[in-house]
């Protein structure tokens, strides 16, 4: 804890020296509808199996999005980067993927405090508000997929507004959350939805903080990826986050580091003994797990990934 209070206390006298106060946000959070003239795709009706599914889970709690058929992206600018002084150099966003079994958004501690958190560091925060749920769909990422490919067109679109660099564009994301952070990182076949040039952009996230992710191995044999799944050689930056005791995801995580190994792509892997699934920025006392936003902003400043690092950012992915 000591480590993480330290690390905040550092990025918050960075933004002071640089002209600015040293705020987590210096203005309302902003929200914009992703599909202007509404999604591309129809959602199919909630199905039977799907409400009792949800409801096995403890159905609607206040930390619980769900039933989003608009989704939307909330953007969280840090420090005084809106209107900012000529010469400023733009800052790093991260779009904000909670998780939920792609039948709820978990938007407190996968959410909204994850905002919170990055704001600290310097970093403009995007909320995504992806469609949900989609348990129904032939393949439950497709429009959520397609929900955040949209939300990172529009972020780079709106760079100079929001004072973002859109060669640092990121993508952060939980669960489900990180499932279609993952596909959009990694997925090269052709989009799923019209391309408008004046909202898409055709390149993925500049980099991914993967956790506690799943969805990419193969359901009968963990030992190899679903069949038409593939890291590419041009996969952004990665750092992967998990619990040894979640399941079959330490090892799907451990799959696709040595994936970025062999095709020598800059990637951290962090498994902790103890976390199980679901923490995001819940503390755990006496567990390290809790330590995770503390080396993720360690890897994002060493990355160039953080405002004000001095590091020379990873080479965007060309689209």
């Amino acid at each position: 804890m000591e480590r993480f209070r330290i690390a905040v206390a550092v990025g918050a006298i960075s933004m002071a020296l640089c002209g600015g106060e040293a705020r987590a946000a210096t203005a309302e959070p902003v929200t914009v509808k992703l599909w202007p003239n509404g999604p591309p795709t129809a959602m199919r009706p909630m199905s039977e199996a799907t409400e009792k599914l949800i409801k096995s889970y403890g159905g609607p709690q206040p930390n619980r999005v769900t039933a989003v058929t608009d989704p939307t992206i909330t953007i969280y600018q840090a420090g005084s980067r809106a209107g900012q002084p000529a010469g400023r150099a733009a800052g790093p966003a991260v779009i904000v993927a909670p998780g939920g079994g792609f039948m709820f958004l978990s938007w407190q501690h996968e959410g909204t405090q994850v905002c919170e958190w990055l704001n600290s560091l310097g970093v403009t925060a995007v909320l995504l508000k992806y469609r949900t749920p989609t348990r129904d769909e032939p393949e439950h990422f497709t429009l959520p997929v397609q929900d955040a490919q949209r939300a990172m067109g529009i972020v780079r679109h709106r760079a100079a507004e929001w004072g973002v660099d859109p060669g640092r564009v990121g993508i952060l994301g939980f669960s489900a959350g990180a499932n279609l952070a993952g596909h959009a990182a990694w997925d090269r076949g052709d989009r799923t939805y019209p391309q408008d040039p004046s909202l898409d952009d055709p390149r993925g996230p500049d980099f991914l903080v993967f956790v506690y992710g799943g969805g990419f191995l193969d359901k009968d044999d963990p030992k190899k990826f679903r069949q038409g799944f593939a890291v590419p050689a041009d996969a952004p930056p990665a750092f992967f986050v998990v619990a040894h005791d979640d399941g079959r995801n330490p090892i799907e995580a451990a799959m696709l580091y040595l994936e970025y190994k062999r095709h020598g792509i800059a990637a951290d892997l962090h498994v902790y003994a103890k976390g199980g699934h679901g923490f995001g920025m819940r503390r755990q006392p006496v567990r390290p797990v809790s330590d995770w936003p503390a080396r993720t902003a360690e890897w994002m400043a060493s990355m160039g990934f953080t405002a004000e690092t001095g590091e020379q950012p990873h080479a965007p992915r060309k689209p």
